[in-house]
């Protein structure tokens, strides 16, 4: 069986992730997402744009940096029964912060406090219920970008007003997450399979911690109180390769913030001591072998 990670073009992630397969005697397919042409109503002897067919492939990781590229390329990959890393039903969840909240709510997993609204009204009552500062976030989105710590009701009518002028729909569905007064850092934990490999802490001085946006990486111990709530939240979403952002609340306690099901990884390796690109690939080659 082949192996083949979707792309959009290499980043150092997937140089990571082609060395380690190599490591272990496998040269894997790079597939070149703006090449894909699937054709829906017919099975998996159509080819991949590698020549050969899908079906030939024991899993795909997908590794696209365009989010719906990735999740329509996973339906369709799954719907002709090719593994995917991660498979449709944990990544469309992932890729939106409601369903994703949804899926911790009913699995009763720590988190901040959440509202949604659907209209400049509802959303400011919606902050009301929720107190102030809150936090407003896109429901989909990464790298910490359009979210908006909100103070006050005069700051919060600026923001919802400049939403509404922007046609996206999902600009319109606002998101209202009570802000938690973090010590200064966050947790970035990375879940595979029912393993959390590693954690670190994403330390800065503004309230956004990604290091994306110039958050200091250092390694955060995985505690059996930290191992169980990342194990409790990946099974919520389906499991898989995830990294998922944590709060610890002025209490002590864990909340899950959000969950990420194509994660970048590279600045964590150094920090953590552990090779994770070496436990996705071990990961993959199990599923492989689990569904062959």
């Amino acid at each position: 069986m082949r192996i083949g990670i979707l792309v959009t073009h290499i980043r150092p992630e997937e140089k990571l992730l082609i060395s380690a397969f190599q490591a272990q005697g496998i040269e894997p397919d790079i597939i070149l997402d703006r090449d894909l042409n699937f054709d829906v109503n017919a099975d998996a002897t159509q080819l991949a744009p590698s020549g050969v067919a899908w079906h030939e492939y024991g899993v795909i990781v997908e590794r696209c940096v365009s989010t719906s590229r990735g999740l329509y390329s996973q339906a369709i990959l799954n719907a002709l029964g090719i593994p995917t890393i991660n498979m449709y039903s944990t990544a469309v969840v992932c890729a939106d912060k409601l369903l994703t909240s949804l899926a911790l709510a009913r699995a009763n997993v720590p988190q901040p406090g959440v509202r949604v609204a659907f209209t400049p009204e509802s959303t400011m009552q919606a902050l009301e219920n929720t107190g102030y500062p809150a936090v407003l976030k896109p429901v989909t989105g990464s790298w910490g970008r359009l979210l908006a710590k909100v103070n006050d009701a005069e700051s919060a009518e600026s923001i919802i007003e400049h939403r509404q002028t922007l046609g996206d729909y999902n600009h319109h569905t606002y998101y209202v997450q009570e802000y938690v007064n973090k010590p200064g850092r966050d947790i970035r934990a990375f879940v595979v399979g029912e393993k959390t490999i590693c954690a670190i802490y994403r330390t800065s001085p503004h309230w956004i911690t990604n290091t994306a946006r110039g958050g200091q990486a250092s390694n955060c111990p995985v505690t059996p109180e930290l191992d169980a709530i990342c194990i409790q939240a990946a099974r919520a979403v389906g499991g898989g390769v995830l990294a998922l952002d944590v709060f610890e609340a002025p209490d002590g306690n864990f909340l899950i913030n959000e969950i990420n099901h194509t994660m970048e990884f590279r600045n964590s390796i150094a920090p953590t001591g552990v090779d994770i690109p070496a436990e996705v690939v071990r990961y993959a080659l199990e599923q492989m072998r689990e569904t062959a």
